[in-house]
């Protein structure tokens, strides 16, 4: 008797792992900034992959396993939505990651998460701690070597102002006291907007040009 052969059971890859986002409104803020404006500043790119708090599958057959950055920045894949990020699809792994501190986050962002962004070959590891409270300082960031990760120096103006330099991303992350972090383009000198903060400006302006208008109209009557 000819048995038939075993039917394979596609394997599912959930979409979310039943955590939140965030614990806190300064924590959500730097993280729905950091994506959005990465978003904004490589939209014309096709090849550059901006996400955050998505799911990222890095052995294949095993959904126990993944890793959800809040800010993640990849090259040299297809522009595109995505339920889940499945890297031996992908082919590429994370250049860029970025993880904002929390009071129930920072130990795993400094410890398992960090080792595993090293195996998977992340160029570049950055944590910004919103809060002051949980890091050495609100903002590190680490390169990997092939010893492994190695802290850059960042600068410090008398202000207080943190910089970090991101030889990956081609930009600087501020963290100046009493604000949030800022990503700034050091070629124009501007500090990145996320998708709100442009439309916000835009009506901004929209809005003084028709005062203008109005005010021209009634000095010519």
């Amino acid at each position: 008797m000819i048995r038939p052969a075993p039917v394979a059971v596609p394997i599912d890859y959930p979409s979310s792992d039943g955590k939140p986002m965030a614990e806190n409104d300064a924590q959500r803020d730097a993280i729905l900034y950091g994506i959005s404006a990465l978003a904004r500043h490589f939209k014309n790119r096709r090849d550059v992959y901006v996400s955050g708090d998505l799911l990222i599958y890095y052995e294949e057959g095993n959904p126990r396993v993944s890793i959800a950055p809040d800010v993640f920045v990849v090259f040299g894949v297809e522009k595109r939505r995505r339920l889940n990020y499945k890297l031996w699809e992908e082919r590429r792994a994370p250049a860029f990651v970025l993880e904002v501190a929390s009071p129930s986050t920072w130990r795993e962002d400094v410890g398992p998460k960090r080792s595993v962004y090293a195996r998977l070959g992340v160029r570049e590891y950055w944590q910004y701690d919103p809060l002051g409270a949980h890091l050495p300082a609100r903002l590190q960031g680490e390169r990997l070597t092939p010893s492994g990760y190695v802290r850059q120096p960042a600068l410090t103006v008398p202000d207080g102002t943190l910089t970090l330099r991101s030889e990956t991303l081609g930009l600087e992350l501020r963290a100046a006291p009493e604000r949030e972090m800022r990503f700034l383009d050091p070629v124009t000198g501007h500090e990145l907007r996320s998708h709100d903060e442009e439309a916000e400006g835009r009506l901004a302006a929209e809005a003084r040009v028709a005062e203008l208008e109005a005010l021209l109209r009634r000095r010519s009557g």
